[in-house]
């Protein structure tokens, strides 16, 4: 049972290990920090942040997103610890355009949940209004015990306010080093899928094309691969701006109508790429009391890639939201008639004769009646996102498109970066026969986990545990090649570590077509020098960006974003070669490394809660259908299909063919 907190109530904890989930109407930045038994903070190393994600017992986002998730380990704390404080901030302006109070936005809901994900404690955080920053919510220990609080307590002066009433002396610097680890990007924030039209028109509604992290776009994450990490939108300047041009000076920048009081035109006067985006296709006109027949990209967007993305996101959250209003008319039907038959028991007049079974059967035929109601409301939207499904799929450019789609037959290596990655699909169980496609955006913003340690999927099929590990091994090289196949020649390299080679087999299409960076890392030997280089590279980008000097990196860098595929860990992998995992799955995106893990987790668990943090922090995938994937909007369990290729299907080795001609011809 869920204890709903108000300010100053307090909540028992019977679990140590706990999760803070977070979610507000707008991007915020999460801060822990630790005090002492007079809520005191001694130092800036009392306080989990942006910049500084893990403490003992502690670990924060790195993001400023409107969801979070914070790690709580209460047995990790010292015995000087006896608060933890959960702290919310409106990201500074100079971490990108929002909202300046939290009385300008939703309120925020702070939740205390246990490792199982259920709620044992929530909080709505009501009453701010000129406050950019509010304890949330904090974890005190009295008397052995640990108990938690609903605070509340809200500051006008932000952060820097905040942390200096709790008692910290660098509580300024420190406030300046979170807001400038936000502006920085070191805590990116994930964009939100593409906004709804009120009335489910896309095609009509005017809407701004989505923006990237450096732009400002942020939104929720725990999504599932349909909630990916990282959104990018057009370069400034683009066409994807949307905001007014600044007028520039000069002779013939002056505009009239700022002296008669008409509008002014912020127009560059010699540019000429401001022109709004060509209009969507648009559909026949439908007959008379039948919907509209859909049409491939009548999605809001710039170009046709970017309004098939927005469409398969909107086919996404259509089909969350009409799930959920039949799960919830089948729940009200059922409660109604379990009230409806408890009523009747407990009349003594209906124990006996016909007239109790008549009442239970009429219960349950209103019951019936309205299933049968939702279900039709249900069957119907399903027909409509058939019907669009049916036109978008064929329509889709390779990086969104299966494996078995014709347009990988006309492949050709890409002259620039598409907007997103198609890494399998998605379905829930009331509708079977649709498959929406999970994009991830480019650049990759976290690394990706190839779970080899399921034993069996959602369709009640066995697969032992070495069929799975190379199932699992083949679906992490078709993600590669989807990988290399998007990017354009030169600008992506893939390194493996496969320290035993039994991923030999799997990793063949790699190999023998010969789009590797180097043959398969084996042996101690090989692990050391290839995380030993890539952990160099990524000191190396973080100096030079550190120093404001990004082009002053060694003659012959690779520019190019790498990606490591790491199989059967941790088998073959010392102490050292851990801690730089973990260093690469934490730095390396930001820097252009990326990690795809290929493992069991249940076979790590000898280094305890040390890899905890690792797992988080990648995205995990399963060679089979499972169902571990929530939705942003209404939390359903998609069940996750992994992007296999076709059997005896020759497009993989057709496809990493022509990379490999293009990387050769680029290195020359």
């Amino acid at each position: 049972m869920t204890a709903e907190l108000v300010r100053g109530q307090n909540h028992p904890l019977s679990q140590s290990r706990l999760e803070i989930r977070v979610s507000a109407g707008t991007p915020v930045v999460a801060v822990a920090a630790l005090g002492d038994e007079n809520g005191r903070i001694h130092g800036v190393e009392w306080v989990a942040h942006p910049g500084a994600p893990t403490q003992p017992g502690l670990e924060v986002s790195r993001q400023a997103a409107a969801d979070h998730r914070l790690a709580v380990d209460l047995d990790a704390m010292t015995d000087a610890v006896h608060r933890v404080s959960v702290l919310l901030a409106l990201p500074a302006p100079g971490g990108g355009p929002g909202p300046a109070r939290f009385g300008a936005v939703a309120a925020p809901f702070v939740a205390v949940t246990g490792l199982d994900g259920g709620e044992i404690a929530s909080y709505t955080i009501t009453g701010l209004e000129a406050e950019s920053a509010v304890v949330a919510l904090e974890l005190y220990r009295r008397q052995g015990a640990w108990k938690v609080r609903a605070v509340g307590q809200g500051y006008a002066g932000g952060l820097a306010e905040l942390l200096t009433d709790q008692g910290l002396p660098e509580a300024v610097p420190l406030a300046g080093t979170i807001d400038e680890a936000v502006a920085r990007g070191l805590a990116r924030s994930v964009q939100a899928p593409p906004p709804r039209p009120a009335d489910g028109d896309r095609s009509r509604q005017p809407a701004a094309p989505a923006l990237g992290p450096d732009q400002g776009g942020t939104a929720p994450q725990g999504a599932p691969g349909p909630v990916p990490p990282s959104y990018g939108g057009q370069p400034a300047g683009g066409p994807g701006q949307t905001g007014p041009q600044p007028a520039y000076g000069g002779a013939g920048a002056a505009d009239p109508s700022a002296t008669t009081g008409g509008p002014i035109n912020y127009s560059h006067p010699g540019r000429q790429n401001s022109a709004p985006p060509p209009p969507p296709p648009t559909a026949p006109p439908a007959q008379p009391g039948q919907p509209a027949q859909p049409v491939a990209g009548d999605a809001t967007g710039w170009s046709m890639e970017e309004r098939l993305y927005n469409q398969v996101w909107g086919m996404f959250e259509d089909l969350a939201r009409t799930t959920a209003a039949y799960r919830s008319a089948v729940d009200f039907a059922e409660s109604r008639m379990d009230k409806e038959l408890e009523q009747t028991l407990s009349d003594p007049r209906s124990r006996i004769g016909g007239q109790g079974d008549a009442a239970r059967e009429a219960a349950r035929a209103r019951y019936t009646h309205l299933v049968d109601q939702a279900r039709a409301v249900l069957d119907r939207d399903l027909v409509q996102l058939v019907a669009e499904a049916d036109v978008v799929e064929p329509a889709l450019p390779p990086a969104f498109a299966r494996w078995d789609n014709p347009a990988w037959h006309a492949y050709r290596v890409p002259m620039e970066i598409p907007m997103a990655l198609r890494l399998g699909d998605l379905r829930l169980p009331e509708a079977d026969r649709i498959r929406i496609p999970m994009l991830l955006r480019l650049p990759l913003e976290r690394g990706l986990w190839i779970d080899s340690g399921r034993a069996d999927s959602v369709d009640g099929s066995f697969t032992d545990s070495h069929d799975m590990r190379r199932l699992a091994m083949e679906t992490a090289v078709a993600h590669a090649a989807r990988l290399l196949a998007v990017y354009p020649a030169g600008e992506f390299t893939v390194h493996v570590i496969d320290p035993a080679g039994s991923g030999a087999q799997p990793l063949a299409p790699l190999t023998q077509t010969g789009v590797l960076a180097a043959p398969p890392a084996q042996g101690a030997a090989g692990v050391t020098d290839v995380l030993g280089r890539l952990t160099q590279r990524v000191d190396l980008v973080q100096m030079a960006l550190r120093g404001g000097a990004p082009d002053a990196l060694p003659p012959g860098f690779d520019t190019s974003q790498q990606l490591l595929i790491v199989n059967d860990f941790p088998h073959g992998f010392d102490d050292r070669a851990v801690n730089q995992l973990r260093y690469l799955a934490d730095e390396g995106p930001a820097v252009g490394v990326h990690l795809m893990m290929v493992a069991d987790r249940e076979e790590s668990a000898g280094y305890g809660p040390l890899l905890d943090p690792l797992w988080r922090s990648l995205l995990r995938l399963t060679p089979v259908p499972d169902d571990h994937l929530a939705d942003p909007w209404v939390g359903h369990a998609w069940t996750y299909e992994p992007p296999l290729v076709p059997p005896d299907s020759q497009v993989l080795h057709q496809v990493l063919t022509q990379v490999a001609a293009a990387r050769r011809s680029w290195n020359r």
